[in-house]
């Protein structure tokens, strides 16, 4: 399937921040800029390194599932652009860590999901209300990179979260920060930034899980280190393998 081009023309307010401040903040620079204008009842957020349909805009913008806080669509990889990136996220209470709903399902086979199955929406592409955001404030900007969408979602209160099915957003996913993707894994400038704000989620929205939340971290980079070591693999992988893969798998390395 092809992906649209990027079309010419319209209104475009550049802001200049003076300084790299991390996702939120450049966010907020736009929202505050936008909620000047009372007349503007709906705000945007969308990912530069996207490219999106013509009809997606008018389908965010008539979409009407009542009072809500954060509206979100459909996102599909832009080189692949049948595959679904995320459909909306979910959060692991116990440990923080975060899932994409449909992620690497085909769009043709993968309905929409309902909006009770999300926990956030992803920041790529996300409608916040105007009633969301003078009631919660800008986004959080002190996680810098990741985690500042499902810290919004968490303070939504009462305002349910939305999902417009007919809207989607192509999406370079990983071009600035190097986040994981189809055929590449995360850099360590993005892994760092995925660690840390994930605990920082947790000590503010989920302090009950701080314990396992730090036992997941511990258990992850056990892991590594054991493989990068060859060392006798934790229980937790060979829990996965039959004994005979295992056998395979950790036989004596041959000279």
């Amino acid at each position: 399937m092809a992906v649209p081009k990027p079309l010419a023309g319209g209104i475009l307010t550049v802001i200049a921040a003076g300084v790299n401040g991390g996702f939120a903040a450049g966010v907020n620079l736009g929202l505050a800029h936008l909620a000047a204008d009372p007349a503007i009842d709906r705000f945007w957020i969308l990912n530069p390194d996207s490219v999106v349909p013509p009809g997606t805009p008018a389908a965010f913008a008539g979409h009407n599932p009542g009072p809500f806080a954060l509206m979100g669509g459909r996102v599909t990889y832009y080189d692949q652009p049948d595959t679904i990136q995320i459909d909306g996220g979910t959060l692991n209470r116990w440990t923080g860590v975060t899932g994409n709903l449909n992620l690497g399902q085909s769009i043709q086979a993968s309905a929409a999901p309902e909006a009770a199955a999300l926990d956030f929406v992803t920041g790529a592409s996300m409608v916040a209300s105007r009633a969301f955001y003078e009631s919660v404030g800008p986004m959080p900007e002190d996680y810098f990179l990741y985690y500042e969408e499902g810290d919004w979602a968490m303070r939504r209160g009462n305002l349910p979260l939305a999902v417009c099915p007919a809207a989607r957003v192509y999406h370079r996913a990983g071009t600035a920060i190097g986040s994981t993707r189809p055929g590449r894994p995360a850099t360590p400038f993005s892994l760092y930034f995925l660690h840390r704000g994930r605990m920082r989620f947790v000590r503010r929205h989920l302090p009950r899980s701080r314990l396992t939340a730090w036992a997941y971290t511990l258990a992850e980079a056990g892991a590594v280190l054991a493989g990068a070591s060859d060392a006798s693999p934790p229980p937790a992988i060979l829990a996965r393998l039959t004994p005979e893969a295992a056998r395979l798998a950790f036989a004596p390395v041959t000279p």
